[in-house]
């Protein structure tokens, strides 16, 4: 194996020495791979690793970290690499471990409604598994993210509103710590009282605290009846008023999505779709044929009350498809409305009540700052994102777009929400904890010394230096 002329941690070299033999072709110095395995889909700067194993279980990723628990060489989980905050990145070299080959589904239970899979099988292919037997994995947060990768960050996205975000749905966890110990943590009982929650510790701790090999799922059944809607509006203000009501009212809409014209714009032309480039809202109801009907019914009334279209309905499956299909491009077809830009994405949460007003700030500060800023969001619970379109070897763009960024982030916070609603904190937001949580980050500091006193565990993530 030709190893690199330098090491950017280094141990690494003892490391992969002491793998090479044991992994032979599946650990990778080839400069190509690890910087593939050092980027996500954010604008931060590509951190390749020194190395990169290529895992096929649970025991293989023990027998990594304790390696490098033994050299003191940094470890960094990879699964699909769709997050964005710069989760993935090897800000200090290591060994990236990349989980794609550990894929299989171990177990599912009709009866109980809940499966056992490894931490890299991604949602679409679970779900094409489950398909047979009238359940799903609702949590769906646009990419095919791994489900390994979605526990790390907490992951949210378009059904939370109705189903809730991976923390619900997660029953127990089996991880490697950063002594190389291998822990089973919950259970498949849908309770317990039993001991520390160590499951929720672990999730949405992005890799800081051990590397999750396999997951335990809630499943849900398939609903009888699903039809999506489309609803336009003359004002962004109009669009979030209905969201308000429609949850205040308790109507268990299944998603309720806000586009804002810019962002419809973007979809229109990259989906090559013909929605009218106004304001608009994205529905989806689930249930029986008569309860979505009567959901559909209510909703209807609202957005009519505060200025809607009548729902252009999508009740045919593939038509469906399509519509979310082009919701999940968000994304892509934000970027792609000025060539040559990336993504400078950000998310914050909100209190529902909160919303317009947050959101109404944020819009005028978009405008004022000259940038391009298409507006998206999971408003049903009050999340929404901005993406904002940057070249990042534009100095004065970048420093723009972090000010703008600033301003959004404390806004939420100010408001009663939270830095980040499902992208996760990674390298992006750390300096946010300290206002967001106050005195409850030196104790999460405690906890990460207690479990990984070397920190090798995706250092340069989470925690504010």
């Amino acid at each position: 194996m030709d190893l690199p002329r330098e090491f950017v941690c280094p141990g690494a070299k003892d490391v992969i020495e002491l793998l090479s033999g044991t992994f032979a072709e599946r650990l990778s110095v080839a400069a190509a791979v690890r910087e593939q395995h050092g980027r996500d889909e954010s604008w931060h700067a590509v951190c390749a690793p020194d190395a990169v194993v290529f895992a096929q279980s649970t025991d293989e990723v023990a027998a990594v970290v304790r390696a490098c628990a033994e050299h003191q060489v940094p470890v960094v989980p990879f699964g699909a690499g769709t997050s964005l905050e710069g989760h993935v990145a090897a800000v200090s070299g290591g060994i990236a471990i990349d989980m794609s080959g550990m894929n299989r589904v171990k177990r599912v239970s009709a009866e109980d409604m809940d499966c056992t899979v490894e931490a890299g099988l991604t949602r679409k292919t679970l779900n094409e598994n489950l398909r047979d037997t009238g359940l799903f994995m609702p949590v769906d947060p646009g990419a095919d993210a791994t489900i390994g990768g979605m526990v790390s960050t907490r992951a949210s996205g378009t059904n939370a509103v109705r189903y809730g975000t991976i923390r619900e749905n997660v029953l127990g966890l089996r991880a490697v710590m950063p002594d190389g110990r291998i822990v089973d943590t919950g259970g498949r009982a849908r309770k317990s009282a039993a001991g520390y929650d160590l499951t929720h510790l672990l999730i949405g701790a992005e890799g800081t605290l051990g590397v999750i090999t396999e997951v335990t799922l809630r499943l849900h059944g398939i609903p009888e009846a699903i039809s999506a809607a489309t609803c336009s509006f003359e004002t962004v203000d109009d669009a979030v008023a209905s969201v308000i009501e429609t949850i205040q009212s308790g109507i268990p809409i299944a998603r309720i999505e806000l586009l804002d014209d810019v962002m419809v714009k973007a979809c229109n032309a990259y989906s090559k779709l013909s929605l009218p480039e106004k304001p608009m809202l994205f529905l989806e109801f689930h249930g029986s044929q008569n309860g979505v009907a009567e959901q559909a019914e209510r909703v209807s009334e609202i957005t009519l009350a505060n200025g809607g279209s009548e729902f252009q309905w999508s009740a045919d499956p593939e038509d469906r498809t399509r519509l979310w299909e082009a919701r999940h491009n968000a994304y892509y077809a934000a970027i792609a409305l000025v060539p040559g830009k990336r993504g400078f994405t950000t998310d914050v949460c909100v209190p529902v009540s909160k919303l317009a007003e947050v959101i109404a700030q944020t819009r005028l500060d978009v405008g004022e700052s000259g940038l391009t800023a298409p507006l998206v969001g999971h408003v049903g619970d009050g999340n929404f994102h901005l993406i904002v379109l940057v070249d990042p070897a534009d100095s004065q763009e970048m420093a723009g777009a972090k000010a703008l960024h600033e301003r959004l982030v404390v806004r939420a916070i100010e408001a009663g929400g939270t830095c980040t609603g499902e992208h996760g904190i990674g390298m992006g937001k750390r300096h946010f904890l300290l206002k967001e949580h106050g005195d409850a980050v030196p104790v999460m500091t405690a906890i990460k010394q207690a479990l990984d006193p070397q920190g090798i565990m995706n250092p340069g993530k989470m925690l504010p230096d």
